[in-house]
């Protein structure tokens, strides 16, 4: 302000030595100074509203399931953006954090109201949502209508940061495609050559299988069958008696859930495990080691995360994880944790200052983290580019046995951002 003023009293010193002899010179110089004097105070302001704005809490509206089915990946990934928050001495960029949460209750036809009373009501800085792909879709409307920074934290919807990708959408998970793709190329290593795969009627799914089957014929594969199961039945007693005639090398299969419990339970009770290899996404196994019990020994998946990862980041993210909430971090939980070291980054950088949004947004494009999965950067359309692993189930633990694909990136040439 002492500059400001200092500006406006230089004006002044020059104005005492104006033309008594031409007023409407002089009323126009009167004129330039108010405008000028006018303009600085509007400066000044401003500035001082921009000082108020990064005085106050950074606002997180988080848009994820915390009643029904999908409630444990909700509170999951909550937990884990909470906890990175907390490292940070529960500040991002020296601002104190306001958490305002919203039960999505993973329904697709109520995501546009509750994301808009999120960025319109409650004005928070950033949206962190969703779980369910469905849901998703109704957000990044809202997305692209008004600007809302938001953040994915587990959706696997390709389309988020493809065809339907935006400057303020970034995804801190992965795409149904990332997780599924390597493990057709390493099937076709492992010597197998006719596959079956099968997985609900779905988008999800559907997407999944995609993933594995390009890969899987691009090496020399052949699908024998692709079989499609009404979402969300888990009646699979017919499905498993038409593969077991077919008599395929291996099975492919993305189930999640329940639904991947009773899966892969009913294709050990049905004698196929040791005769006919069962793969899927990691997905299929993720959360449910302790109800699949045997019958998931030997079951290989690939994913981007496993909890026996040996990386200094993942053994310190198990401590903390477990001292604040006394059970083993999943994926979700990671997915969460990434999403708030990559807040806590960015608003390092940026001094805590979220007023620039374009300023903002590029910073965040360029987070790099040292993450429990391992190394975790952004692609130009904001996925994450990151390694997918093969895992093992051996004494109910996902153990690694190699990195499936390296510092993966997934297709995005339909994106125009």
């Amino acid at each position: 302000m002492s500059l400001i003023v200092l500006f406006i009293k230089q004006k002044h010193v020059g104005n005492n030595n104006l033309k008594q002899n031409n007023p409407g010179e002089n009323i126009m110089k009167t004129f330039k100074k108010t405008s000028l004097i006018t303009l600085l105070g509007t400066t000044a302001a401003l500035s001082a509203m921009s000082v108020s704005a990064n005085e106050d809490p950074v606002k997180l509206g988080l848009m994820l399931p915390y009643s029904g089915t999908y409630t444990a990946l909700g509170e999951a990934i909550t937990n884990g953006l909470k906890l990175a928050i907390e490292q940070e001495g529960g500040q991002l960029g020296g601002r104190d954090v306001e958490y305002i949460e919203l039960d999505s209750e993973a329904d697709p036809s109520k995501a546009p109201q509750n994301m808009s009373r999120l960025v319109n009501g409650d004005n928070v800085d950033f949206v962190i949502g969703p779980v369910h792909s469905g849901v998703a879709m109704g957000m990044l409307r809202v997305a692209k209508q008004t600007g809302a920074i938001t953040i994915i934290p587990n959706a696997g919807l390709g389309a988020a940061t493809n065809e339907l990708c935006m400057p303020n959408v970034f995804r801190t998970s992965f795409s149904m495609w990332q997780d599924s793709y390597p493990m057709g190329k390493v099937a076709y290593n492992q010597g197998h050559r006719k596959i079956v795969t099968i997985t609900w009627d779905y988008a999800g799914g559907k997407e999944d299988l995609a993933g594995f089957e390009e890969a899987f014929t691009a090496e020399g594969g052949e699908i024998v069958q692709q079989i499609l199961v009404p979402f969300p039945s888990t009646e699979f007693q017919s499905y498993l008696t038409q593969i077991a005639s077919l008599e395929p090398d291996a099975v492919y299969t993305f189930f999640a859930g329940g639904g991947g419990v009773s899966f892969v339970r009913d294709y050990a009770a049905a004698g196929l495990k040791e005769s006919i290899p069962l793969l899927g996404s990691g997905f299929l196994t993720e959360g449910n080691l302790e109800a699949l019990g045997e019958a998931g020994e030997g079951v290989m998946t690939t994913l981007h995360y496993a909890e026996t990862l040996e990386n200094n980041a993942n053994q310190s993210f198990l401590t903390a994880y477990e001292n604040a909430y006394g059970e083993t971090p999943d994926t979700y939980a990671v997915q969460g944790y990434d999403t708030g070291m990559m807040l806590a980054q960015a608003l390092s950088v940026l001094g805590g200052d979220t007023s620039d949004r374009e300023r903002l947004i590029d910073v965040l494009a360029n987070v790099q983290l040292a993450s429990p999965r391992g190394p975790l950067s952004f692609s130009a359309s904001h996925h994450p580019i990151q390694n997918v692993y093969l895992r093992e189930i051996r004494d109910g633990k996902h153990e690694v046995v190699s990195i499936a694909a390296e510092n993966l990136e997934v297709p995005d040439d339909a994106c125009q951002m």
